[in-house]
């Protein structure tokens, strides 16, 4: 049984270190993803989404937009690796324009695991 507790304290730390890291890949991988798809509308509509108009004009026409021809993801667009929906700003103050996530504990800053992650890091 001691065995088995000091197996657990050493493994556990290291396992959930590495399931964090994972989500954070998870979610810029996604960034990614978006990033390709934004690129694509723009292409198509001569401009990027409003931020007001946000990530849902990947996969729902936006009213008065002739050119659309989306939906410009495969799927439906996920919530970030935490449950929580990925904010869109155009213009960005870090690029074109800003797309991120709180990580996870959901509030802008923080660290480790909570840090936000942004297309532009």
């Amino acid at each position: 049984m001691v065995i088995i507790g000091l197996l657990a304290s050493y493994v556990g730390p290291r396992y959930f270190s590495q399931v964090g890291k994972s989500e954070v890949k998870i979610a810029r991988a996604q960034m990614v993803a978006f990033e390709q798809a934004l690129d694509q509308y723009r292409l198509e509509t001569g401009r990027y989404p409003s931020t007001e108009q946000g990530l849902k004009v990947l996969e729902t026409k936006p009213e008065n937009e002739k050119r659309w021809n989306g939906p410009y993801l495969k799927k439906k667009l996920p919530l970030d690796p935490w449950g929580n929906a990925y904010l869109y700003k155009f213009p960005g103050e870090h690029s074109d324009y800003d797309i991120y996530s709180y990580g996870n504990d959901g509030k802008p800053g923080g660290n480790g695991e909570s840090a936000d992650i942004g297309n532009w890091q």
